[in-house]
């Protein structure tokens, strides 16, 4: 595909995000499925384009408006999201030479019926391309927050929240780990019922595709050189599951034993439940329960694909008590909606998605839903309490909470995992027993 039909294509999903509050991750992987034909570069092309515009979005509005006459948020959506996509070109792409990003702007903007402002969108990113590297950004003196906000493309309600409960060199830390996401591979959990970690190398390596192993997680591989999942040797015939390595944890630490009935309360698409259906050895139950017929569907896809028989998928509501299961699980999995603060590397837009008053309704839903589930757990128990998000109110401060409303139970370990830290993406995990 041409150059010009990658930027059009750019410019449609970026289009579907902003103004149809589509999900950036569903929005790509529909494309590539659609466009399944492309050549391996152009998909690349395609991805780090649409990918990196909604990342670097926060710092990119302020370099436009630091040129443009019309601020970005007056500008029409779609010369807003063809002079961001442009603009990423020329500040991020090395690659793209800068009279390329401002021609195929243009030619956009006329294709589109734009022709009007072909002259405006060209003198922008003109006057972009030769003096973006002396644009004074805000200074970290006068106002530190706003200073990292634009600096890491970071809103800046999520910056200060970060220097409260992380202090200034963390979250610095955290955000310069966020944004050197580089996207150089991703994580799979080898389904070790079917093939061996060794097996599965070997038969990326026949087809072009690395797999390194992990010291840390013996069933988990990190896999580059792959750039469509589902056509992966093994995939179809599930003898992987794609999946971080923070998640993994999750799995392994609730320390499941075989003969065990374990509630995973919140459990689409499966990831978590299978891992530990896995532990079982086919003996046992896994219940993965989820609130609507389409999630639990997707947990069932999961479930035939990777042969699972000792696992089923439930619908069922975590904010409402259910009577039936007090006191009959060994290991409660509560991995409960969050902010997902710690996944922006994989999903950009959550950083433009997320305010602040819906974090805070967010964990205050965790605790209904801990506070309920936490019924169904037998003396001796385990309950791992997780979630994908860096921010003390839903993770720790929940903890405290529970300990407190719930002095039955213990606190055996907890811990914050930071992007990129163990090489996965950010997420919390407590490990907590009720006492017999």
């Amino acid at each position: 595909m041409a150059d010009e039909n990658l930027r059009m294509l750019a410019v449609d999903m970026l289009m579907e995000v902003s103004e149809h509050e589509k999900y950036s991750h569903v929005v790509l992987r529909q494309t590539l499925e659609k466009h399944e034909h492309l050549p391996k570069r152009d998909r690349a092309f395609l991805t780090r384009l649409f990918e990196g515009t909604i990342e670097r979005q926060i710092t990119l509005d302020f370099v436009i408006d630091y040129f443009s006459k019309t601020k970005v948020k007056k500008m029409k959506p779609l010369i807003r999201e063809i002079l961001r996509m442009s603009a990423y070109q020329i500040m991020y792409m090395d690659s793209v030479p800068d009279s390329a990003a401002c021609n195929e702007a243009v030619k956009l903007a006329k294709k589109r019926g734009l022709s009007g402002l072909s002259g405006f969108t060209n003198g922008v990113l003109r006057a972009i391309a030769a003096g973006w590297k002396d644009v004074k950004f805000p200074s970290e003196d006068e106002n530190l927050a706003y200073a990292l906000s634009v600096k890491y493309a970071m809103p800046e309600w999520i910056v200060s929240l970060w220097i409260s409960d992380y202090g200034i060199q963390k979250t610095r830390e955290i955000l310069k780990n966020i944004s050197d996401n580089k996207n150089s591979g991703f994580y799979v959990r080898v389904n070790t019922g079917k093939i061996t970690l060794d097996s599965l190398v070997k038969k990326f390596a026949n087809q072009g595709i690395a797999a390194e192993k992990i010291d840390e997680i013996s069933d988990a591989l990190c896999v580059s050189g792959a750039d469509n999942i589902e056509n992966l040797p093994g995939f179809s015939d599930g003898e992987f599951y794609v999946q971080d390595i923070s998640s993994m944890r999750v799995a392994h630490l609730a320390g499941a034993k075989e003969g065990d009935f374990v509630i995973d309360v919140c459990a689409a698409p499966g990831g978590k439940a299978l891992h530990v259906a896995q532990f079982l050895r086919g003996s046992g139950m896994v219940e993965a329960r989820d609130i609507s017929e389409a999630k639990v569907a997707l947990i069932e896809e999961n479930r035939k694909r990777m042969g699972v028989e000792n696992l089923r998928a439930v619908v069922m509501d975590a904010t409402a008590f259910d009577e039936n299961s007090v006191g009959k699980a060994d290991v409660l999995i509560c991995d409960l909606p969050c902010s997902g603060l710690g996944v922006m590397r994989k999903k950009p837009d959550i950083r433009h998605r997320m305010t602040e008053s819906q974090a805070a309704e967010l964990a205050a839903l965790q605790q209904k839903i801990l506070g309920i589930s936490c019924n169904y757990l037998k003396p001796g128990g385990t309950l791992i309490y997780s979630t994908c998000t860096i921010h003390r109110a839903e993770n720790e401060e929940n903890v405290e909470w529970f300990l407190k409303d719930h002095p039955q139970f213990e606190l055996i370990s907890e811990e914050q995992i930071f992007p990129g830290e163990n090489g996965g993406d950010g997420f919390f995990i407590a490990k907590l027993c009720k006492r017999k």
